[in-house]
């Protein structure tokens, strides 16, 4: 599973082989990893602090074609956990929701509009700024 966060699934079959002498296909190790069950992660012990993030991922199109560029955004519990959701702010929100989170929670962001008050303060509060 970790060499297929290697930029795509056809530099993960290729590092496969370099690795482990396993040649397995790209389209091989995709299904792998769409059929894999990744755990959902519970942190068991107080959150006061969590840091969000997004950015954006460039999905690969046909030659001549242009970009497809689709947005994410990550939570770092405390450095205990880390999440990040693909095109699902809700699931973020509902997950960070899940945790044990402090009376007193810093949220920490990296300065784009809205990215903390519209994250961190809406997930301990369950309303709006």
């Amino acid at each position: 599973m970790l060499l297929s966060a290697n930029v795509s699934y056809e530099n993960t079959a290729q590092d496969l082989e370099s690795l482990t002498g396993l040649r397995i296909s790209h389209s091989t190790q995709q299904r792998l990893v769409q059929r894999h069950q990744f755990p959902e992660v519970r942190v068991n012990q107080e959150i006061e602090e969590l840091t969000v993030d997004g950015g954006k991922v460039r999905l690969r199109s046909k030659v001549g074609q242009g970009c497809e560029w689709r947005d994410y955004k990550a939570v770092n519990l405390d450095g205990q956990a880390v999440a990040a959701y693909f095109q699902d702010n809700q699931a973020l929100l509902t997950w960070v929701n899940q945790q044990q989170l402090s009376e007193i929670c810093t949220c920490i962001g990296d300065g784009h509009d809205g990215q903390c008050e519209s994250h961190c303060w809406h997930c301990y509060q369950g309303k709006p700024p």
